[in-house]
């Protein structure tokens, strides 16, 4: 069974508190235990939310245990192909029934966050039943939802109980092992551009958060290889590795510690998806061929020499209106909604541009050295790649280069967070190193 702090004695030297709420059961069998783990709420109809694959993986388990332990259940299955965005969302909350005292999710990333946006509306207990290993979210305070065409993170309940019986998680497609595993190896960037932007834009950031994630990523990636053969032990290190991730963007407030330039190139494709009907697949699949894309960005940004006037003057030339159109063929209507957040986050102003340049210039050499300390090579991450079965972009999936390197080159739109694509594009280079790399 995993081990976790539920808080940090007093203060850390990042001056924070780190705590977090859930109680985390990793192990062999303990599916038959999930009534004792819920007894503290005194439960007596609960809603069970599901989809159909989930269903037969342990829904139907679930509700026979709460049988069996004089705990009526109300079933929610989510038909189709079930997506966090406002259909289902609505379709879950509208459906829970007044008698339920408390929620009880069956699945992974897309039921899990759907199933914590209806206990924060509700109030209700919220348990996740974890099927697969497949992503990061079964602890995090937030919901990786689509609204508007926008891809967000929405506040919402923490589980309070997360159950993993590595009995059903083991049994979760190949394929959605190498998910989770890929959702784990985005953290070498995520945690890279946490160090870079407290750099430059002089944002939170604890050592101790990014050690503790370093911790789970290289416990996961030296587990790959035999948790993708079906080995139990090294499943359930990815299990926990993922765990440890979403704890670690709950001792932060924040996403920083688990999401950083690759999350956001695969948001883009998700919300092309959305728009336009575009194929797209799992989360940390997607993620994890976008660290492996940004390692290839990185790698051609070292190999630059900063140009003060050609920074000054690529700024001076920037046409956000132009842009704007840009935005708009690329994603549809949802590139309105980043039209409007730039409009109260200024991320283009000229001024604030003058003063990361020459915050950028002024610690260049630090920034090099977090890259050194932070990225792995990429003849590992293509070694690792084989052992994942994973492709090294999204060519499998009818995207071309010309579509991934917009995805990079608007990522740093999505939101006010400072990523790969905004220290590039402050330097003037972002469309440079984006053509080197997709061309």
């Amino acid at each position: 069974m995993i081990k976790l702090m539920k808080s940090v004695e007093g203060k850390c030297a990042c001056g924070k508190a780190h705590s977090f709420e859930s109680d985390v059961y990793s192990g062999k069998g303990i599916i038959s235990k999930l009534p004792e783990y819920i007894k503290k709420f005194d439960p007596h109809t609960a809603y069970v939310l599901c989809d159909e694959n989930t269903f037969r993986a342990a829904g139907e388990r679930v509700i026979e245990i709460l049988k069996g332990a004089g705990i009526d259940s109300r079933l929610k299955m989510l038909l189709g192909n079930v997506h966090p965005n406002e259909k289902f969302i609505d379709d879950a909350t509208e459906s829970l029934p007044p008698e339920c005292d408390i929620i009880i999710s069956v699945g992974s990333g897309v039921i899990n966050d759907i199933g914590k946006l209806v206990s924060k509306s509700s109030s209700l207990p919220y348990v996740i039943v974890a099927t697969a290993p497949s992503m990061d979210g079964y602890a995090s305070m937030s919901s990786s939802v689509t609204a508007k065409g926008l891809k967000i993170s929405l506040p919402s309940r923490a589980a309070d109980v997360i159950v993993g019986d590595i009995d059903i998680v083991k049994t979760a497609p190949a394929k959605m092992v190498a998910s989770g595993i890929g959702d784990i190896i985005a953290k070498y960037t995520s945690i890279c551009e946490w160090r870079i932007s407290n750099l430059i834009t002089g944002e939170y950031y604890c050592e101790k958060i990014a050690s503790l994630v370093r911790a789970a990523l290289k416990k996961c990636v030296d587990s790959a290889e035999a948790a993708m053969n079906g080995d139990e032990e090294a499943i359930a290190s990815v299990f926990d590795a993922l765990i440890v991730s979403s704890v670690a963007m709950n001792y932060a407030g924040i996403s920083r510690p688990a999401s950083g330039s690759e999350h956001y190139i695969s948001h883009m494709l998700d919300m092309r998806g959305e728009e336009f009907g575009e194929p797209t697949d799992f989360h940390g699949i997607q993620c994890g061929i976008a660290t492996y894309i940004c390692l290839k960005l990185y790698g051609e940004f070292k190999k630059i020499t900063p140009d003060k006037e050609k920074a000054l003057s690529h700024a001076k030339a920037f046409d956000y209106k132009a842009r704007e159109e840009k935005l708009r063929s690329y994603l549809g209507k949802s590139a309105e909604s980043m039209i409007a957040l730039e409009a109260k986050e200024g991320k283009y102003d000229s001024e604030k541009h003058g003063a990361r340049l020459d915050v950028i210039l002024g610690c260049y050499d630090r920034i090099m050295k977090i890259i050194d300390e932070e990225l792995p090579e990429i003849s590992d991450m293509e070694e690792l790649f084989k052992k994942l079965s994973l492709e090294y972009d999204y060519s499998y999936l009818g995207i071309d280069k010309e579509t991934t390197k917009k995805a990079f080159l608007f990522s740093g739109d999505i939101r006010d967070k400072y990523v790969l694509q905004r220290l590039l594009w402050d330097l003037g280079i972002d469309e440079e190193i984006a053509e080197k790399v997709f061309s």
